[in-house]
């Protein structure tokens, strides 16, 4: 069947065949302008992350990409803007051999929906209730960029950050780095994963519900950009990296007799990985400091209506 990296329009069906000794791994997302968008963002970001979000599910089932559908919705037909938008895709659709075979458009309030299939070797896939206790938490990359970056636009009387952290945290925000190639080499060492897309708290709360356990988090193990270790309320840091959206890198649980195959994975990895805590019988998600006080965080991310 041919494909394309960007989406043809003529085509709203298809037939794809699985390979022998594969299942299928499917993801949709839907997103909406004025909620999960402002705007005023260029089309070429809003294809990106279309497609990183629904790539970064992927990524925590261990699934490779390889088929896409999609469903747009504009107020009116822009050839440059969907030219634009189609760019974004392409860039990320290309790096990971993903092909959008169908696609249909209609006219409307702007708004997207993906489907995404993957493929993952047959029970191989990374599910969110295999934890147990005494494993440890470990997170891909820096957490809160994206949530300073959305807080720097609705406060923007704060104080300005150097012009290299402000243009960091716009990118992490407005283009983010799904983290596919490290879930698919965490599929035999990781017990439970999920992409953190409304901050790690709430997410890991998905991953202790699922396998009814708990955990514990340690705060100042959370891996924070230069951007948030630059800011003065060290506070406002960590709740931005346990609270705030956007982020999708991977949360996921390990084993401690896994520790050495994971170090030795994660030299593959296009980002570190951190441990921030283990996995508990007893049911919750509980934040402290080295001191063992309790910390609270703020609840998890609410896009941009209502917040």
């Amino acid at each position: 069947m041919e494909s394309h990296a960007t989406p043809r329009y003529d085509i709203a069906s298809a037939a794809v065949a699985l390979p022998d000794g594969m299942d299928l791994a499917v993801t949709v997302d839907t997103l909406v302008c004025g909620v999960h968008f402002p705007v005023e963002t260029p089309p070429f970001d809003i294809g990106h992350k279309a497609l990183a979000v629904n790539l970064s599910d992927l990524a925590a089932m261990g699934a490779k990409p390889a088929w896409a559908a999609l469903s747009l919705t504009l107020p009116e037909m822009d050839t440059a803007w969907i030219s634009a938008f189609h760019q974004g895709m392409a860039v990320l659709a290309e790096r990971h051999g993903l092909g959008f075979p169908v696609g249909d458009m209609g006219i409307g309030p702007l708004t997207i929906t993906i489907q995404l299939h993957g493929q993952v070797p047959c029970g191989q896939a990374l599910r969110r209730d295999g934890a147990r206790p005494g494993d440890f938490i470990f997170v891909t990359g820096t957490l809160g960029d994206a949530g300073l970056a959305l807080a720097r636009r609705f406060s923007p009387q704060e104080d300005p950050l150097p012009t290299e952290h402000q243009a960091f945290i716009e990118r992490r925000l407005a283009q983010p780095t799904p983290r596919v190639d490290e879930g698919m080499q965490l599929r035999d060492i990781a017990t439970a994963a999920i992409d953190i897309s409304d901050g790690v708290a709430a997410d890991l709360s998905h991953i202790t519900d699922a396998g009814g356990l708990g955990a514990v988090v340690e705060v100042e193990r959370l891996p924070l950009s230069p951007a948030l270790r630059g800011l003065p309320d060290r506070t406002q840091a960590w709740r931005l990296a346990l609270s705030s959206g956007d982020d999708y890198e991977l949360c996921f649980t390990a084993p401690p007799e896994q520790r050495a195959r994971l170090m030795e994975a994660a030299q593959r990895f296009s980002c570190p990985i951190t441990r921030i805590g283990h996995m508990v019988e007893r049911p919750g998600v509980q934040i402290i400091k080295q001191t063992g006080e309790v910390f609270s965080p703020r609840g998890g991310y609410q896009h941009f209506a209502g917040r």
